[in-house]
């Protein structure tokens, strides 16, 4: 079974380092120039999970969350792009960031609190769901 396929049922994640080799396994699944919507609460590992991407497609430097910088945008064989949308509020901020400038590519862009920006997530978006099942498990379930 693909990790598309599993994440379609829903994967347990136990660990950082768990969350991240499944988004690394996704990433080997994935087509060029994608979006990735992560949903989810404060604190479950959307940032991990985009760690996770990033060193599946070959980017070693270190990955954070951007909300204070709100775009952070990582060179490599795939370009990735990561934006924290917790504090845009809809389409007009969105805009202002002038995206298509760094969506070259071959690229993934990877999006935190997509609903925040609902009107500017792509259809074709692999939409993912991350939440807190215990202290030391998490859920990871494509949408």
């Amino acid at each position: 079974m693909s990790t598309l396929q599993a994440l379609e049922k829903g994967l347990s994640s136990c660990s950082a380092k768990e969350t991240e080799a499944i988004a690394a396994a996704t990433v080997a699944e994935m087509p060029e120039n994608l979006t990735v919507a992560l949903h989810g609460d404060l604190g479950v590992g959307k940032t991990t999970f985009v760690r996770g991407l990033a060193r599946g497609i070959g980017i070693t430097a270190t990955i954070t969350s951007p909300t204070f910088n709100i775009l952070a945008i990582y060179e490599g064989k795939t370009n990735l792009v990561h934006l924290d949308a917790y504090r845009l509020s809809g389409s007009k901020d969105f805009e202002s960031l002038m995206l298509d400038e760094f969506l070259r590519p071959p690229y993934c862009f990877a999006i935190e609190w997509p609903a925040n920006i609902p009107g500017c997530i792509p259809r074709s978006a692999l939409h993912i769901r991350l939440s807190i099942l215990s202290p030391n498990r998490h859920w990871i379930r494509l949408m």
